[in-house]
This record gives C-alpha cells, sequence and structure tokens, in this order.
C-alpha cells in the first residue's frame, strides 16, 4: 500500500513509495528525484494533472514491473504497486472487517462507514524516500471509533492491517491505533478515495512515514503483539515517526 505511497506503496500506488529492497531509504529517493525532475515541470494544468493521474493510476494497475512508480503525477504522489494488480471494488461490494482479539467481532460496508461520525485531519504527506505533499486534507472515522466498538479484549497490544490488494499489510501498537490523527479514511482532498489512491477506503497515520497509510483496506485485526508490515520486513522501521526514523533525525514536516 501505502514505502509510502499513497501504498503509500510508499501511494500512491498503493504503496508508492516503499523501497524495493532491504537497506536504507536513501537510495530510493535520490534515484526518483533524478527521474522525476524533468516530469514534474510540466503538470500545471489542473486538467492536465488530473488526466496524468488517473492515466498512471490505470497504467499502474497493469504494470507487474513498479516501473509506474518513478513518475511523479500533478498532485505530487507518485504511483508505485507491490502486486501485479489489484481488484477495484465499489459501495456494494466492500467489506471491512474487525476480528482477532475483540469481543464483537464486525463486518462494516462503505455505507455503514460513512453513516459514522467523520473526522477531518490536514496535514503534510511525507514519504520516507524524500517526496511530501503539504496540506493534504483526509476525512474518514477514526480508528479508535471501530476498535470501541468492537471489544478490545486486555490481551491486545497491536494492531495488524491487511488489504484487498492480497500482499500489503501494516501493524500499529493499541496505543498508537487509538491516536486521534490515525482514520479509516474514506475521503481525501475533499474528494471520495478513488482506487489509485486506496480506495474506496485506506488507513491514514498521520505522523507517520506514508508507508504505514495502508491503501485499499480490507481487515483490521487485533494481536497481542506487533507484526511487521510488508515494508518492515524489507528493512524499514515499524516505528515510522516523520522525522525521527529510518535513519532520519529531522524535525517532522506536518
Amino acid at each position: 500500500m501505502n514505502p509510502d505511497d499513497e501504498r503509500a506503496g510508499p501511494d500512491e500506488r498503493a504503496h508508492p513509495e516503499q523501497p524495493e529492497s532491504r537497506g536504507t531509504p536513501v537510495g530510493r529517493r535520490v534515484l526518483l528525484g533524478t527521474l522525476g525532475v524533468g516530469a514534474l515541470g510540466v503538470l500545471t494544468a489542473p486538467t492536465l494533472q488530473r488526466g496524468l493521474e488517473s492515466f498512471l493510476g490505470t497504467a499502474a494497475d497493469k504494470d507487474p514491473t513498479g516501473l509506474t512508480g518513478l513518475l511523479p503525477n500533478g498532485g505530487g504522489f507518485r504511483y508505485y504497486s507491490v502486486a501485479s494488480s489489484v481488484p477495484r471494488k465499489d459501495a456494494t461490494g466492500y467489506r471491512l472487517t474487525v476480528d482477532g482479539l475483540v469481543d464483537r467481532p464486525t463486518t462494516h460496508t462503505l455505507a455503514g462507514l460513512r453513516a459514522l461520525p467523520q473526522t477531518r485531519v490536514v496535514r503534510d504527506v511525507q514519504c520516507v524516500t524524500g517526496w511530501r505533499v503539504p496540506d493534504t486534507p483526509f476525512e474518514g472515522v477514526r480508528l479508535s471509533r471501530l476498535l470501541d466498538a468492537a471489544g478490545v479484549r486486555p490481551e491486545a497490544r497491536a494492531v495488524r492491517f491487511t488489504c484487498f490488494d492480497g500482499a500489503y499489510s501494516e501493524s500499529l501498537t493499541l496505543d498508537q491505533a487509538r491516536r486521534a490523527d490515525v482514520l479509516v479514511a474514506l475521503r481525501m482532498r475533499d474528494e471520495d478515495l478513488g482506487h489509485a489512491h486506496g480506495g474506496p477506503v485506506r488507513l491514514y497515520v498521520a505522523p507517520m512515514y506514508f508507508y504505514k497509510s495502508a491503501k485499499w483496506l480490507s481487515g483490521i485485526t487485533l494481536t497481542d503483539e506487533v507484526r511487521p508490515g510488508y515494508w518492515e520486513e524489507r528493512g524499514y522501521d515499524i516505528d515510522a515517526w516523520v522525522g525521527r526514523s529510518n535513519g532520519r533525525d529531522d524535525e517532522p514536516t506536518g
């Protein structure tokens, strides 16, 4: 999802922006910056930006190489996916399960999530590989609300997230998951989440690098310990605080 992609792969392509192999994030950041510099200059008109974003979203679905992750779009995100293709879910077929160490396992529909109180968070989206999209609004249901509704058992210590791409996963400690700026997001930039951005529902972990914000969210499972996610298994930090992890000691940007 979502390492930061917006899958974050690291998002936009699911996980766009994530590293492709073990090691520090610096190498991929430099590569993306070098390849993207020319393309960024030509994307000025909003119509062109929207058109390229749509094209990249479609192309990345069919690109098993991940090369679309090297192309920036006009909105500042980069597309990358850890899966060769991702099924699309609409309001009729989408389901989000909450299970594991809970008293009341629950399955949410998209309509049900939309009916719950919504929270809006505006922060910079920061990819661990270096790109940033400032002042990006996300809206959705606080994750803590879904956890409370399911009845978290005393032995639960962490939350694991799975995605309907069949490949990506992420985790947070229970304390991290209960933060007010961690959302099960339904909207971004004042629009419903599109497929390329992890829609119809994705995780949004505002204070951490974007790879923690898993795209195409399908499962929330309470566990007794943190289980490393897709990119953590490949060398990225489990606690991905912006500016304070992954070899960075700079101040957070948002």
